[in-house]
């Protein structure tokens, strides 16, 4: 996968640096530099990217104030020599906060998380499109389809798979992973041992969700995204 980004800093020597080390990142492709988020606001209009290496103090518009603007489709790492905006930067959802200078060794490793994000994402659209994934089980890959998972369970190294006719299907992954790959908000984590899909809960009893005489727990962790999708999925 290749990732295009662009940086965005008003001082020159700081986005040198920044440019020398995202040509010797073979994922990502540099499709501009600028010295100003007015200066990039013109040209990413037309031609977006998918990250930003993005300063925070600038004159006449900040990055804060620049990534508020943005597309949620375009990631944001911010760089900047300034701690105390960290807070700030991660009300905008950056993936990451760099403070300069900045070793690429550090550089490297936001970028893969930016890399990981993707890859994440391209695999979440892939599985919404075709409705299907391959799962691992007893050396053979079967084929299950995401309209006829119930529910998905965690067993510490393993999680097991409730199909809608019965069957279980036991696989060597952990939560997080399928968490991840599975589109959402359709499959939500109710507990640390349990993801829902949730289109087809028949109940809600005493915040459990209900499938035949099955009742998975919701966990105050994970308590209040479930009640946003109970909420606008309920006729009130």
């Amino acid at each position: 996968m290749t990732i295009t980004c662009a940086i965005i800093d008003d001082e020159p020597l700081a986005a040198g640096l920044l440019k020398s080390y995202v040509e010797k990142t073979p994922f990502l492709q540099l499709i501009g530099t600028f010295g100003s988020a007015i200066e990039a606001m013109r040209e990413l209009r037309s031609n977006p990217v998918q990250l930003l290496f993005l300063d925070i103090q600038m004159p006449e518009l900040s990055g804060i104030e620049f990534a508020k603007i943005l597309t949620p489709s375009t990631k944001i790492i911010f760089t900047t020599a300034f701690q105390q905006y960290a807070i700030e930067g991660y009300k905008v959802n950056a993936l990451d906060y760099l403070m300069k200078p900045i070793s690429y060794d550090e550089f490297l490793t936001s970028a893969n998380k930016a890399l990981d994000w993707y890859t994440i994402a391209q695999k979440q659209e892939l599985y919404a499109r075709d409705r299907f994934m391959f799962v691992k089980s007893d050396y053979k890959l079967i084929r299950v389809s995401l309209d006829d998972i119930l529910y998905i369970e965690g067993l510490k190294d393993y999680v097991r798979f409730y199909l809608q006719d019965g069957t279980r299907i036991m696989s060597l992954m952990n939560m997080k992973k399928i968490e991840d790959y599975l589109p959402h908000p359709e499959f939500l984590r109710t507990h640390r041992s349990f993801i829902v899909h949730m289109p087809l809960a028949q109940q809600v009893d005493r915040f459990r969700i209900v499938f035949g005489d099955q009742f998975i727990p919701v966990s105050d962790s994970y308590k209040d995204e479930v009640l946003q999708y109970l909420d606008a999925h309920t006729l009130v």
